[in-house]
């Protein structure tokens, strides 16, 4: 097994990327948490946001590497525009508002709001396949990040009230947009 090094240009993209799908776990984590959330039901939910945010880019990356041999010399722009996409539907949501309205403290609860917290990493996943190869570092990257920001998240929701939630995907959504661009230019 060759092991390939990651420089520091493309850890810190991957951090980037970790941190853009990880705004929206937190943005959604405050609105959680102003609706009021007990500390073990906040380590629980992160720990579940963690682990789906490595399973679905896992999953996601596979089916990517699948489609990049499909496609060839368009995977690029492929990845870019899936990326691009997936920005602009997270600004468009966070102008929409709306969001969630359960309260995660059953374990159904937890697992639905993680899940849907985590699913925008399947896309980012799907894209990254494509023209990636350091899967695991990737995924191991985006489920801490994921993690860390849901506690965050929800703790800010627990001590604050107001309106705060949108800027986070909105930020998110940007991030990955301009990344989209990167991979098409």
């Amino acid at each position: 097994m060759q092991m390939a090094s990651v420089h520091s240009g493309q850890l810190a993209t991957i951090l980037m990327m970790a941190f853009a799908l990880g705004l929206d776990a937190f943005s959604l984590g405050i609105g959680m948490g102003m609706r009021g959330i007990r500390w073990r039901h906040v380590l629980m939910t992160s720990l579940l946001i963690a682990v789906f945010h490595m399973i679905l880019p896992m999953l996601g990356m596979m089916a990517g590497r699948y489609m990049g041999l499909l496609l060839g010399q368009v995977t690029g722009l492929a990845a870019g525009g899936l990326l691009a996409l997936l920005g602009m539907h997270m600004i468009y949501n966070a102008f929409r508002g709306g969001g969630q309205v359960m309260k995660p403290t059953a374990w159904f609860g937890m697992l639905l709001f993680s899940l849907s917290v985590s699913m925008d990493s399947f896309s980012v996943g799907l894209s990254l396949g494509m023209v990636v190869n350091d899967m695991v570092l990737i995924a191991l990257s985006f489920g801490a990040v994921g993690g860390l920001m849901s506690v965050l998240g929800l703790t800010v929701g627990r001590q604050v009230s107001g309106r705060l939630s949108e800027y986070g995907e909105m930020l998110g959504g940007i991030i990955l947009f301009v990344f989209g661009l990167m991979f098409i230019f």
